[in-house]
């Protein structure tokens, strides 16, 4: 995608957000059930628009990371942690994933991070495979923490240095 531009989520990006999310779904990544309506708001009191950065190709919203606080705590403020992640189905296989991967490390590193991390689920082979290309490592492995589709599956934390 040559026209591929990354920016700060805006509040309009609400319902186009909203339905990348909901056509991405899947046991792959996803523990919550399978959105239905009626669909809440993409952006919540927690998670804004500046807490998304998103993925822009003619127009449309390809793709998106959600960069937040893994705890509240002041001792952990040195730690940012990617907190959602999805591509357009379309999109993907065209460098979206990593240009959002190394824009999420570059805007944690801005907002004066030491750290970032993130989980994943065991199977998200795929997911796994662009994290370690991006410098994260396996830093634990809670075995068996989902119970997804009658299989139990693994919550790896992986993470890195900036």
């Amino acid at each position: 995608m040559t026209d591929l531009h990354i920016r700060t989520a805006l509040p309009e990006d609400d319902d186009a957000l909203a339905r990348l999310d909901r056509a991405t779904w899947s046991t792959l990544h996803a523990v919550q059930p399978r959105p239905e309506p009626p669909y809440e708001p993409f952006f919540n009191d927690r998670f804004g628009p500046r807490d998304h950065l998103v993925a822009e190709s003619d127009g449309r919203l390809v793709g998106y990371v959600k960069l937040g606080f893994p705890t509240p705590l002041r001792v952990n403020a040195h730690v940012r942690q990617i907190q959602g992640f999805a591509v357009a189905e379309e999109a993907r296989g065209q460098g979206v994933g990593r240009r959002l991967m190394r824009a999420a490390v570059d805007e944690a590193r801005r907002r004066g991070a030491l750290r970032i991390t993130l989980r994943v689920l065991g199977h998200n082979t795929p997911a796994r495979k662009l994290y370690e290309t991006e410098g994260f490592v396996i830093e634990g492995v809670l075995p068996g923490e989902f119970l997804l589709n009658g299989e139990y599956v693994d919550d790896i934390l992986m993470g890195r240095p900036l």
